[in-house]
């Protein structure tokens, strides 16, 4: 299924990350926070139509966002979250 965010959001895909402790143990990402990196997988108009805002965020990006930011839901047995574009904080190059 398609999912096409309106005005100025953004569809992400959270990037999981093991994490590995000093003394080689692997964290699972259920015992640490979410990660606050994604993948851009899509863009609305209002971004891409926008002079400014075009070439700040792209899809396939990797980008770095605020810790509370957009709303989470299930979309093809993958989590995704919608978000405003103010909300991605850096481009991850």
């Amino acid at each position: 299924m398609n999912l096409k965010p309106l005005g100025d959001r953004v569809v992400i895909k959270k990037v999981e990350v093991e994490e590995k402790t000093k003394s080689g143990i692997v964290l699972p990402s259920s015992a640490k926070e979410q990660p606050l990196m994604a993948e851009v997988i899509a863009i609305g108009d209002e971004i891409t139509n926008d002079e400014k805002k075009k070439d700040q965020v792209k899809i396939g990006d990797t980008v770095i966002f605020t810790k509370y930011a957009g709303t989470e839901i299930k979309l093809d047995d993958e989590e995704v979250t919608i978000l405003k574009l103010s909300d991605i904080l850096a481009v991850v190059e």
